[in-house]
């Protein structure tokens, strides 16, 4: 399973944000925009409930983290 996920991120830490996603095994990619979102992070996972799991408990738990839109990706 692929998605994109658009992050929202606190006033100046979109860099310590995206050490923190680049961390995280299952993003392959993930890069700083402008716009209405601050960063946008390409993941992939085995199945759909391993794609919750990475976002509730991995990238909506990092520090600087407040919204988190997903995109999934289905061709």
């Amino acid at each position: 399973m692929k998605a994109y996920i658009l992050i929202n991120a606190g006033l100046g830490v979109v860099n310590d944000v995206l050490d923190n996603l680049r961390k995280i095994n299952e993003i392959k990619s993930a890069h700083s925009t402008v716009g209405p979102y601050d960063i946008i992070a390409f993941i992939e996972s085995s199945d759909l409930p391993s794609l919750g799991d990475i976002i509730v408990q991995k990238i909506q738990k990092i520090s600087g983290v407040s919204k988190t839109l997903t995109c999934i990706i289905i061709e």
